[in-house]
């Protein structure tokens, strides 16, 4: 070993050792096979060791937290369309009823109520020969008293539009059943929430659950939300920790039992992802700082897993100057049949053309595989 150095990549720190390299020549080719593999065995070593930590992480923290039991409000960034709606501490109960325990669960399901959105909506498009109307099967059981005091909304560009922070309702089509009246009224969506559910566009755990009918007791008629095709129209159903939280919130909020629901229109992919969830549940305490300690670590353990496995994916490509370029060249001495010029010139090739692709596919991710912003 002739040194040994440490550097900072940006924020990841690394190290590097120095051999003689005419003294590693003469070592027999898995001796010096070794010696070069030993970064990338460090770094294999690393995620395997957070890949465990992640998997043991529930038990470790069982005597503190409670696991998988419940979906809690990490952050909410002020960029975050929920900003405003939920706060640090709060639970997450229900998307669109279904319950919610876990993040992955949590974007799961927003992933798939977007997709039934996308479905529907086009569907409904091709239906109505392309109006601006939408249909997407979220329907509520709306008393027809409720509907006579709604206010009348106006025809504006062919969109029907509503004075203030009303949102436009409409009688909602169903198969098999006869149309009825066409009704547009002017609704508080804070109250429509509250009503029964009707229509076949709610997930559902059970085939069989009411919610797949779109028809609703005598004196109320099933109505749906008019929305523009692409948004969606989620329902979000939470819970406050805090019973001094649940007195400041206002009167649509169930106070007894701190649980609150409202409605979520627009981009469902990127809502899902904008808001910070865990879930682990303090037992006892219930500060901030205890709530998002489990999520610090859960993050830490997957940045280190994954900036290693990263590690080790580049390491091993044959490219100059990097542990691949070493690892090559000793596996080559396995391939006893060919000459030491064939050998060198192979060798040539193969670290010309990884370094080139390597570039390359660096360059497509940095300057041309962006996504596109929002």
């Amino acid at each position: 070993m002739e040194y040994i150095a440490v550097f900072v990549a940006a924020v990841f720190p690394g190290g590097l050792v120095a051999f003689d390299h005419d003294l590693l020549q003469s070592l027999p080719s898995f001796n010096a096979l070794r010696v070069y593999c030993a970064g990338i065995w460090h770094n294999a070593v690393f995620c395997a060791l957070c890949a465990f930590g992640l998997f043991l992480l529930p038990v470790l923290l069982s005597p503190f937290y409670k696991h998988g039991e419940s979906l809690v409000v990490v952050d909410v960034p002020s960029k975050s369309p929920l900003f405003g709606y939920l706060s640090p501490g709060d639970t997450i109960v229900s998307l669109d009823g279904i319950r919610v325990y876990k993040p992955s669960e949590w974007i799961e399901l927003s992933a798939i109520l977007d997709k039934q959105n996308t479905e529907t909506s086009n569907a409904s498009l091709n239906s109505l020969g392309g109006s601006r109307r939408f249909h997407h099967g979220k329907g509520y059981c709306v008393p027809v008293s409720l509907m006579e005091v709604g206010f009348k909304g106006k025809m504006v560009e062919n969109r029907y539009v509503c004075p203030g922070d009303l949102t436009p309702f409409s009688t909602m089509p169903c198969v098999n059943i006869a149309a009825p009246r066409e009704v547009s009224v002017c609704l508080d969506a804070k109250d429509i929430v509250k009503l029964n559910k009707c229509g076949d566009g709610w997930v559902t755990t059970s085939e069989t659950d009411d919610k797949s009918s779109c028809v609703c007791p005598q004196g109320e008629m099933c109505l749906q939300a008019m929305q523009s095709p692409g948004v969606s129209w989620t329902e979000i159903t939470y819970k406050r920790t805090s019973s001094q939280d649940c007195s400041r919130v206002g009167p649509d909020f169930n106070t007894s039992s701190c649980v609150g629901t409202f409605v979520f229109v627009g981009d469902l992919i990127a809502m899902s992802l904008s808001v910070q969830l865990t879930a682990y549940q303090p037992r006892w305490i219930s500060n901030l700082l205890v709530k998002s300690f489990p999520d610090v670590i859960e993050r830490s353990l997957n940045c280190t897993f994954h900036v290693s496995l990263a590690l080790v994916l580049l390491n091993s490509l044959p490219v100059y100057y990097l542990d691949g370029e070493s690892i090559l060249e000793s596996s080559l001495q396995y391939f006893t049949w060919l000459s030491p010029r064939k050998k060198k010139k192979a060798l040539q090739v193969c670290l010309f053309g990884g370094s080139l692709l390597t570039l390359l596919a660096f360059f497509r991710i940095f300057f041309v595989g962006l996504p596109p912003s929002r």
